[in-house]
Parts: structure tokens; C-alpha cells; sequence
């Protein structure tokens, strides 16, 4: 069964509210994304029996390891796609965040992976290591 747009969405938001908090729940994927919590406990039912997230008892939900390879790839090309819009389009960045979660979900793998190259050649000589860890840029 092929991800959905909306279950690339958790897992992205899984994947930052544990690096922000270290502990994520339905409740604060629901409150991060403005949605119901009925939503998004459909939601991560479907996710569970894709195999991307383990539900504790207590409620704590995990990426699994391909959870969190997903996960990573989809926040990767959202920063990617975000920091192209701000620094070589100038893109007001509240659009650019905006913009970024729409397109992260349909560009080609060949043009995102042309645009990475692109990125990397002007990310090259800037400080800022968490971003090109992020996006994969060395």
C-alpha cells in the first residue's frame, strides 16, 4: 500500500515533535496540526498497520525504522524545497514553509535530486551544518 500526502504529513510531524520534545502522542500531533483527534487516530491506525509507527500502551508513539527513513527523506525535501524558495527565489519565509509542504509531496526524484546538487553548490560555504545534515548535503 503506497503513503499517502497526509501519512507523509504524520510521519514528518512525528519526526519533529521527537526531535523538539522526545516523546510524541496523538494529542500533540493533533495539536501541532490543527487537527481533530479522531483524525489523526485514524490516522496513525493506518500508519500502525502500514508498519511506519509502533503505538505504545501508554500511548507513545514511535517511528519504526522504515517510519523513520520516510520520515526523514520527507522532512529532508521540505527544507530542501523551503531554503531554495527563501534564499534563491526570496520567498517570504511563512509562504516558502507553506509552499515547501505542498510541493516536498509531488517533485520528480530527478529533480529533487538535481535541485539538492544545486543547493549543495550554494550551501557550500555556509555554517550551517544542522541544515545540510538535514537535507543531506555534505
Amino acid at each position: 500500500m503506497e503513503i499517502q500526502r497526509s501519512g507523509e504529513d504524520y510521519l514528518e510531524t512525528i519526526y519533529i515533535l521527537n526531535r523538539r520534545t522526545g516523546y510524541v502522542r496523538s494529542i500533540d500531533i493533533a495539536n501541532e496540526m490543527g487537527y481533530s483527534k479522531p483524525s489523526v487516530s485514524k490516522g496513525m491506525s493506518l500508519l500502525r498497520e502500514m508498519g511506519y509507527i509502533n503505538v505504545a500502551p501508554d500511548g507513545e508513539i514511535k517511528l519504526t525504522k522504515t517510519g523513520l527513513k520516510r520520515a526523514k527523506e520527507v522532512y529532508s525535501r521540505h527544507l530542501l524545497i523551503r531554503e531554495f524558495f527563501i534564499r534563491k527565489l526570496g520567498v517570504n519565509p511563512t509562504t516558502a514553509e507553506i509552499d515547501a509542504c505542498k510541493v516536498e509531496h509531488v517533485i520528480s526524484e530527478e529533480t529533487y535530486l538535481r535541485l539538492r546538487d544545486f543547493m549543495s553548490e550554494c550551501l557550500s560555504d555556509s555554517d550551517d551544518s544542522d541544515l545540510k545534515r538535514d537535507i543531506d548535503i555534505k
